[in-house]
């Protein structure tokens, strides 16, 4: 008989504590279906069975303990279980639940990756670069400011630097239909520079009105041939700072007044080159 009583206490001890991390479980399944009906619905279904199921295994093995000899096993539990498995509904979860979990899970997945791509990027020409230039801007007393790469990131740059340093308000269109004005009133001085593409070929007159339209009618690119347009329409001195070669480019330091500073990026981004802008550091700031 006090085998007996030991063994009660012993699984009424169990129970209590199976009881505990139960509830335990239930508490983390309700943290996930938060603020989400569908799921919070579907997980009832569940809890129920969960909770059913513990208390008829717990009343079946006390019954057992009390009414079998010891050192002999229940034959019944699992008919118990089975049968309340067919009673209590299990969780079905909805086609539309599955896509939202499957959409969790992708982008876990996708900041795992960005996670990895950034540690393999720190040494990478992307931060090797910016690196480099930003030390070239830290003895001007500068930083970098980052324009958006659409095509148009020379022309936001430059009127960037117009508006801070001039106090100058000028369009992107504006600029861009500059550049194209002082490139085919100085035809000759800019289309021995140009060339085709494919074949490489100094451009007819068709193809250099092409590339004047292109200019103020796409957000085509631009590069040296437009920074030394820019300068000459403007009449101001432009410094292009890169990681690489010379500290700068200058363009037009014939022209009065500092240079508007801007700074030139082969590996900014995969779609190819690119152009920020500068700014003042504040003091006590470290990039």
């Amino acid at each position: 008989m006090v085998d007996t009583c030991d063994e009660i206490t012993s699984l009424e001890s169990r129970h209590r504590k199976e009881k505990k991390e139960l509830q335990a479980q239930i508490q983390a399944l309700k943290k996930t279906a938060k603020n989400d009906k569908t799921k919070k619905k579907e997980l009832t279904a569940e809890i129920a069975r969960l909770e059913t199921e513990q208390e008829i295994r717990h009343k079946q093995e006390l019954q057992d303990l009390e009414a079998t000899p010891k050192g002999s096993a229940p034959d019944n539990l699992d008919d118990e279980i089975e049968k309340l498995d067919n009673e209590v509904p299990k969780l079905k979860i909805s086609k539309a639940q599955k896509r939202r979990d499957k959409k969790q899970q992708q982008e876990k997945d996708r900041e795992e990756q960005i996670k990895i791509q950034e540690k393999e990027n720190v040494n990478g020409p992307r931060n090797v670069e910016v690196q480099a230039i930003t030390e070239k801007l830290k003895k001007k007393n500068l930083k970098l400011f980052p324009i958006p790469s659409d095509g148009d990131c020379l022309y936001k740059a430059v009127a960037h630097q117009l508006d801070i340093n001039r106090h100058q308000t000028h369009t992107v269109d504006e600029l861009r239909k500059n550049v194209a004005m002082y490139i085919r009133s100085h035809k000759d001085d800019f289309i021995p520079f140009m060339s085709h593409p494919d074949t490489s070929e100094m451009l007819d007159d068709g193809q250099f009105e092409e590339y004047c339209d292109k200019i103020t009618g796409t957000k085509v690119w631009g590069g040296q041939l437009e920074i030394r347009a820019l300068s000459n329409s403007l009449k101001c001195p432009i410094s292009v700072i890169q990681a690489t070669g010379p500290d700068s480019i200058e363009q037009g330091m014939e022209f009065d007044g500092p240079p508007l500073i801007i700074t030139y990026h082969r590996h900014m981004y995969s779609l190819g080159e690119h152009y920020n802008s500068t700014c003042a550091k504040v003091d006590g700031e470290e990039n």
